[in-house]
């Protein structure tokens, strides 16, 4: 086999899966049928492409073979002149997609719109987005998640089942639905970044595959929806926030705080281009989740020192956040900035106001920030108890590394003390 030709099918796959199989889903009504006619269209790409050449466009192709194998199986099937036509709503004259009110209804938009719909539990949303836009296989998406192959493989036909029983429309929504549903749509994306930005566990302080695939999906999002500030938002705040990832471990791995980053690693391309995304997404009135999110990320992005950050500035845009979307974890980032812009009494206080939130009590961040405002207070023998209580629910090794790290500066102190 030629390797310049295998190179050229897995670009295909990367860059072009969630089109073919979003165009051959349109076809059979069916996304098993649309996974195996794909899947057949790449492997006769192998056998094709040597002999013929790779073609100018490898997409068009593969959609076209993957189209006609599918429109060949349903003719195969007894009931095909019932079900094709109310399956699939697709003749020749159909290959042009639909507008809702302006908005493109992209195949690929249609296929991300089914996998996160509403009737799909969140963690089956995040799975099928992750099997069928982004191509991976569900033994992937099983490590990805650290789950048995067999149990992301049910979790996925599960879902797909639940499409075709729940008879889940296979469209853009129309204009009245779309805010909420792209919300959906962004909260997906938004969830599979943040478990790669900082794996939940593992030796590896970030998934770079996970945030990869974030990355990818929220640029298709863009091309697909550019008029939407939402999507900009999350964009934006994609890319800021990554464009911190050279600086986030030092050299010997450990972990480097914010304040300790040199910030002259930081991506310039990623930052200038969130900015130019932040501003476009903070014209919309009132701005949305992710656009005051990427904001706050644009504020770290553009002070040139730890100590230069505009920390009231942060305090506002939080304060803003927690109206619109009033979530524990966004109270305690706003505890933090609050801590930073008035002192370590003032921050503790916003946290401890926080003890009594369920969905904190296993969050490691709560103690571990507890923890850094008790030791700048001089309260040591409180911060090593908070560093304890941090370490015990944090599975990533690299923070309980860097926690470990400061747990050990805590009791060295205490020993020493008089």
């Amino acid at each position: 086999m030629d390797a310049s030709v295998e190179a050229a099918v897995a670009d295909a796959h990367r860059r072009e899966w969630a089109y073919v199989l979003a165009a051959t889903v349109r076809v059979t009504g069916d996304i098993d049928l649309a996974e195996e006619c794909v899947q057949d269209a790449y492997a006769r790409a192998l056998t094709t492409w040597p002999v013929q050449g790779v073609p100018s466009r490898p997409g068009a192709w593969l959609t076209t073979v993957a189209r006609r194998r599918a429109i060949d199986m349903l003719r195969r099937r007894t009931t095909h002149d019932r079900v094709v036509p109310a399956l699939a709503g697709f003749d020749d004259a159909d290959h042009e997609p639909a507008d809702h009110g302006g908005v493109i209804a992209d195949d690929r938009l249609r296929l991300i719109f089914t996998c996160c719909h509403p009737a799909l539990a969140p963690e089956s949303q995040v799975a099928l987005t992750l099997r069928l836009i982004c191509g991976l296989t569900t033994s992937e998406v099983a490590r990805m998640f650290l789950v048995p192959e067999a149990t992301m493989a049910a979790r996925i036909t599960r879902a797909k089942k639940k499409i075709a029983t729940a008879r889940i429309p296979y469209r853009v929504p129309g204009p009245d639905e779309l805010p909420d549903r792209i919300d959906a749509v962004l909260t997906v994306v938004h969830l599979v970044f943040t478990t790669g930005h900082t794996a939940p566990q593992g030796a590896e302080l970030v998934r770079t595959d996970l945030v990869e695939r974030a990355l990818h999906l929220a640029r298709m999002l863009r091309s697909l929806l550019p008029d939407e500030p939402d999507v900009a938002g999350l964009l934006a705040l994609i890319l800021l926030t990554d464009a911190r990832l050279p600086a986030r471990t030092a050299e010997d791995g450990t972990l480097a705080l914010l304040a300790d980053q040199d910030r002259s690693r930081w991506d310039a391309d990623k930052i200038a281009e969130g900015l130019r995304l932040v501003r476009e997404a903070l014209e919309r009135r009132p701005p949305g989740r992710f656009a005051l999110m990427a904001a706050i990320a644009a504020v770290h992005a553009e002070a040139p020192t730890w100590s230069a950050t505009d920390w009231a500035e942060l305090v506002g845009l939080y304060d803003l956040l927690v109206t619109i979307w009033p979530s524990p974890v966004v109270s305690l980032n706003r505890a933090v900035a609050i801590g930073l812009a008035e002192g370590p009494e003032a921050g503790l206080a916003a946290l401890d106001a926080l003890a009594g939130e369920p969905q904190l009590a296993a969050y490691g961040y709560l103690a571990s920030a507890r923890a850094d405002f008790l030791r700048r207070l001089g309260r040591v023998d409180e911060a090593a108890d908070a560093y304890r209580q941090a370490l015990a629910v944090t599975e990533n090794a690299v923070e309980a590394g860097f926690l470990s790290a400061r747990l050990a500066e805590a009791d060295h102190d205490l020993r020493s003390a008089p």
